[in-house]
């Protein structure tokens, strides 16, 4: 996830007048987007990029510096162009093809887990142009099983099972659902495909009837048996509640959630924040660790978690800070959910709670 973080959005690339023109009624439309054209083409505009190298080298830097290129000429010379430079689906940025007279607008590269299919639609648009989208699961309006989650920011576990069941899908054979956290609404469940079957118990899914499934769950799923036919989903359903003093490290932090997590058997992948009390300044290590590990940091004051319920209060806490819980009470707080791991004792300076996002 990191790697992306200093990635720009869009770069629109034209090699003609034409090209030019369309990049133009695109970038209207498209704020986030940026015009790159060859130096030949220089005018009076100021928004637009011009670049002397040739097409060739341009396009290296742009496909590791932007998550999406729009390239307005041939299909031929684009995959020819951006073939060195492939690596895989969760790394490629989305590529789509305009032609010259913007007649058809295709889905080259990441279609899915990119955003190609999805730029692909919203560009066509802009252009009343034809969209050209060829992935199997949106040519047979079924489950994408890379894409699944992605707009609640749910993570696969097992990336290299989703190929494999993506194949199941799409011919149409059984696939089981199991599901006991996250958001509900990733399908229209009142319009399932003939071929995808929710079940109530997730060793269900053992069934000899169900040659692949999906589990989404923030639980460790520990059958081998049942984790070599599934993708496993992880939502973002867990709130990590801590208490802790000044001077507690990122280590002890790091090493108190993973243990507390190990022990309930939680996925790392499913948690949502960290959160605790507000001690009127920063807590470095606390700041450290949610920093590392690119987890929101949410802080509540002492009225706050004074008014929240917790089943282990503590005099002691509420002498020295001001409040009789902080773990249990922040994670309580910021889900709004319920407590699944009581606060857990790291002696001298650590507590950890977790409570899980109630999902409607």
């Amino acid at each position: 996830m990191n790697e992306d973080i200093n990635k720009k959005n869009i770069a629109i690339v034209a090699i003609t007048k034409k090209g030019i023109e369309i990049a133009k009624r695109i970038r209207n439309a498209l704020s986030e987007s940026e015009i790159q054209v060859p130096e030949k083409f220089r005018d009076s505009d100021p928004s637009i990029i011009y670049f002397s190298e040739s097409v060739t080298n341009r396009i290296e830097p742009l496909f590791y510096k932007y998550h999406s290129l729009i390239c307005i000429f041939s299909l031929g010379a684009v995959i020819r162009l951006i073939s060195p430079h492939l690596k895989d689906k969760k790394h490629d940025p989305a590529v789509i093809v305009i032609d010259d007279t913007a007649k058809f607008v295709i889905s080259t590269l990441s279609g899915h887990l990119g955003g190609a299919n999805e730029l692909t639609l919203k560009v066509s648009e802009i252009l009343h142009s034809i969209p050209v989208i060829t992935t199997a699961a949106d040519v047979n309006k079924t489950i994408a099983i890379d894409l699944l989650g992605k707009k609640f920011g749910w993570v696969i576990d097992n990336f290299e099972n989703v190929t494999k069941v993506s194949a199941m899908m799409v011919n149409e054979e059984k696939i089981g659902v199991y599901q006991d956290t996250g958001e509900k609404n990733w399908w229209n469940m009142d319009q399932l495909p003939k071929n995808v079957e929710l079940v109530p118990i997730i060793t269900d899914l053992l069934s000899e009837e169900y040659k692949g499934s999906i589990i989404i769950t923030d639980k460790m799923v520990s059958n081998r048996s049942l984790t070599a036919k599934s993708v496993v989903y992880r939502p973002k359903s867990l709130y990590v509640g801590i208490g802790l003093h000044w001077n507690t490290s990122k280590q002890t932090i790091q090493q108190g959630i993973i243990r507390v997590l190990e022990e309930n058997g939680l996925s790392t992948n499913s948690i949502k924040a960290i959160t605790s009390l507000d001690k009127g300044k920063h807590v470095v290590g606390l700041d450290e660790y949610c920093t590392e590990n690119n987890f929101p940091l949410l802080l509540f004051s002492k009225t706050e978690l004074n008014k929240v319920v917790v089943p282990n209060p503590s005099d002691l806490v509420g002498k020295y800070e001001g409040t009789s819980s902080v773990s249990e009470a922040a994670s309580l707080a910021s889900s709004k959910g319920i407590l699944i791991v009581p606060k857990q004792k790291f002696p001298p300076d650590l507590t950890v709670a977790i409570s899980r996002e109630n999902f409607q």
